[in-house]
């Protein structure tokens, strides 16, 4: 994975929604350590855009555990470095700037759907024995239109614009090319109606933007790899190395670990949770 040649720049990128897991901590780790091999920078980059899932204390909670894990990062809350803020509340202008460059592209547009006519549209697919997804009403509405109808007040999200043919193929350092058709792909918000950006976007421009070289993440991202795939194109930018690690699986090795079932693992002596696990190490 690393060339003696090269530093590596990486980012560790929690979300502060509730208590940090040993599937986070284990990103983190590989982060801190693929960093200090290669004499690179491990960034640490508070991804936090999802305002209503915020949970009060979380970020503490976060610093907390990577210190007690012996984690420390050159760049990130408390160490501002060339590419701060590293809070994404804090970029929002950022995210929107962007999001309007993707439209002038013609590579995403505005969605004025409501959520009643979303929820009839999810409901026709399923009884079609389709995957729910967005029927694309508003992806060819002309742009000056729009623009109009925001500005008599209508609500509105910003979409992204797959491709309907082809493939995307992403590329994996551990698993090779995935390869993805396009014909199954949904035009994926990419900008909420209160403004602000969901991680397919905010992520993809904090990466360019901090010069990010190679994003580990788990493998529940690989779905919307291809997304973010597209996104690294539209915008021209040379995409970082992709690493989608695997899941946790339970104590027994049956099934994947679960929040859901973090009161059994306590009883058994386990613990899913890095604010737990010293308690039961000392």
């Amino acid at each position: 994975m690393t060339n003696s040649n090269t530093s590596y720049r990486v980012r560790f990128a929690p979300s502060p929604t509730g208590h940090v897991h040993l599937g986070s901590a284990r990103t983190a780790l590989y982060d801190y350590l693929i960093a200090k091999k290669t004499k690179g920078q491990f960034i640490l980059r508070i991804e936090d855009t999802d305002r209503k899932r915020l949970v009060e204390g979380a970020e503490e909670e976060l610093i907390d555990g990577l210190h007690w894990l012996g984690i420390d990062w050159d760049e990130g809350p408390n160490k501002e470095g060339p590419y701060a803020p590293y809070r994404q509340s804090e970029r929002k202008e950022i995210y929107q700037q962007h999001a309007k460059e993707l439209i002038d592209k013609e590579k995403a547009y505005y969605c004025f759907c409501s959520q009643e006519r979303l929820q009839k549209v999810r409901a026709e697919t399923r009884k079609q024995k389709d995957q729910p997804h967005y029927d694309g009403l508003c992806r060819n509405i002309p742009l000056e239109e729009a623009e109009e109808r925001i500005r008599n007040g209508e609500s509105y999200v910003i979409r992204f614009k797959i491709p309907k043919v082809g493939k995307t193929i992403v590329k994996d350092l551990l698993r090779g090319e995935v390869t993805f058709e396009n014909k199954n792909l949904d035009d994926y918000i990419i900008v909420k109606s209160d403004g602000w950006a969901l991680y397919h976007l905010a992520a993809t421009v904090d990466d360019h933007l901090m010069k990010i070289t190679h994003v580990i993440r788990g493998s529940e991202w690989l779905p919307t790899s291809p997304l973010h795939h597209l996104i690294w194109e539209a915008f021209g930018w040379e995409e970082p190395t992709w690493v989608h690690l695997s899941v946790f699986l339970k104590p027994s090795g049956k099934g994947k670990m679960s929040k859901r079932e973090t009161a059994q693992l306590s009883n058994d002596g386990y613990s899913i949770f890095i604010k737990d696990l010293e308690d039961l190490v000392f």
